[in-house]
């Protein structure tokens, strides 16, 4: 009988949890609010909740291994949570008080690496021996995975390029620095670019639409994108030279980031003559998570 897979996404507004034969293929999910304005305990009792409400469903006991997948990662010094965006885990030793409550191993990656983790097993670049996960919506995160691994690093920030600066880039960033790549491309930035030039104040999506209509000041923030996104790239492939990147999340819908404009842009940056680096569309969607966090627990 192939291995149990035990999971959950733990999100700002939701948790799921799933358990999924090692195909991939999902037996059982479900979702609790996490509740993060009732703080850390609650949020702690929430997840507990899940992985009882999935040996209820199951009628499985709990395995001796589940993976989680977190927004903000591991401090490997001290095995507290940092640079989480739900604010009340930042400090808390969330993977020790799980294992206690749950008397269980568990394994703990941030949401981007599940991400990166569940494509490369299961998704657009299964098969790659080296594969970058990008997620570029509100903010930009990415994760890296080799050879069915994810690569935490020694500070357990490997992937993080959004934090990287672009040239000529001045822009505030709230880690405290400026010119951030996420201060370029991620979804508010363009927003703002759009607005800033001249354009209405409205949504990506409607940027977008308005670009393909002809909207000078919609074409030239897709422009933006499209050349930002090659520099802030190429410096990644020049130092790990993945197989392929798989790009998820909101910004990651739009088209024009995997046309030959954009590789020409990555090209203009890279350090070899031709670009054979395959930039690819998610095929998991919003069970990426879930799906990643539960290949952590692979024996």
């Amino acid at each position: 009988m192939s291995q149990l897979l035990w999971g959950i996404d733990l999100g700002g507004t939701k948790i799921e949890g799933a358990i999924l034969d090692d195909h991939g293929v999902a037996l059982h999910r479900l979702r609790r609010e996490t509740g993060a304005a009732n703080g850390y305990d609650h949020v702690l009792s929430q997840i507990v909740g899940v992985i009882r409400d999935l040996e209820n469903a199951s009628g499985l006991s709990r395995p001796a291994i589940i993976g989680i997948g977190t927004p903000g990662a591991v401090e490997p010094s001290s095995g507290a949570l940092k640079n989480s965006n739900t604010t009340c885990l930042i400090g808390r030793p969330l993977r020790e008080d799980l294992a206690a409550a749950l008397g269980c191993v568990i394994r703990m990656a941030n949401d981007a690496n599940c991400f990166a983790l569940a494509e490369a097993s299961w998704g657009a670049a299964a098969g790659a021996d080296v594969a970058m996960g990008l997620i570029l919506g509100t903010g930009v995160g990415g994760g890296l995975v080799v050879r069915g691994r994810v690569l935490d690093g020694q500070h357990g920030i490997a992937g993080e390029w959004g934090h990287n600066p672009l040239r000529g880039e001045s822009s505030p960033c709230y880690c405290g620095r400026n010119g951030c790549i996420e201060t370029v491309i991620a979804g508010p930035s363009l927003e703002r670019y759009y607005r800033e030039s001249g354009g209405e104040n409205i949504r990506l999506p409607e940027i977008v639409a308005k670009a393909g209509a002809g909207d000078p000041i919609a074409e030239a923030t897709i422009r933006r994108l499209q050349e930002k996104f090659g520099e802030a790239i190429a410096a990644v492939i020049n130092i790990l030279d993945p197989d392929a990147i798989v790009i998820g999340g909101g910004v990651g819908n739009i088209q024009e980031l995997y046309s030959e404009a954009t590789r020409q842009w990555i090209r203009q940056f890279l350090f070899n003559q031709v670009l054979t680096t395959r930039i690819l569309r998610p095929q998991l969607g919003d069970s990426a998570g879930v799906f990643g966090a539960a290949i952590l627990a692979r024996a």
